[in-house]
């Protein structure tokens, strides 16, 4: 498994460049992460790139990511890269019990919500967003209303890390990606 295939994958199922983007960001933060739990960045970036590239073949969100995870087994897909897909959704009934597999759950929603803090910043820059921005927004129920700020948490929690240097780290994580993101570094 490489990162072309994966991204081949991603790139032949996703319809929109939005769903490129976020896999493209979670990417970025478990590659980060892997870098500082000693984890496989390969096999991290590989799972942070792919997990959600079934979601616009899934009518029912409910179906999400098990349609995924049976096209990467039929396609050869090594065991712990289908059960870290599956373990992202609470809904699949596979527990997260790796550190890969919780690092997944706790980037995944918060990728997207910083992405979002930082598109409606001034300038549209990760440079100018922080904990304390992305805090403030995740008051506001309004804002980004599809992300679950209780996934947020949890994932700090589950990762045993704080929140706001949680934060702060898929911030860094994200920035060598800014313009691939459609945003300023």
């Amino acid at each position: 498994m490489d990162r072309a295939a994966a991204f081949a994958l991603l790139k032949e199922h996703a319809k929109s460049e939005a769903l490129v983007r976020h896999g493209l960001a979670v990417e970025a933060c478990m590659r980060a992460y892997a870098r500082k739990l000693h984890g496989d960045e390969e096999l991290w970036g590989i799972v942070g790139l792919i997990h959600d590239f079934d979601w616009d073949l899934c009518t029912n969100p409910q179906d999400h990511p098990h349609v995924g995870a049976r096209l990467l087994q039929e396609r050869g897909y090594p065991d712990v890269i289908v059960r870290a897909v599956l373990s992202h959704g609470d809904h699949t009934g596979t527990p997260r019990e790796s550190l890969m597999e919780h690092a997944l759950f706790a980037v995944d929603e918060l990728s997207g919500f910083v992405t979002a803090v930082a598109l409606v910043r001034p300038n549209k820059a990760l440079s100018d967003t922080n904990a304390q921005a992305v805090r403030k927004k995740m008051k506001d129920k309004a804002f980004a209303r599809s992300v679950s700020r209780e996934a947020i948490v949890q994932g700090a929690q589950e990762l045993g890390v704080d929140l706001d240097q949680h934060i702060g780290f898929v911030i860094e994580a994200l920035k060598p990606m800014a313009a691939e993101l459609g945003l300023q570094p």
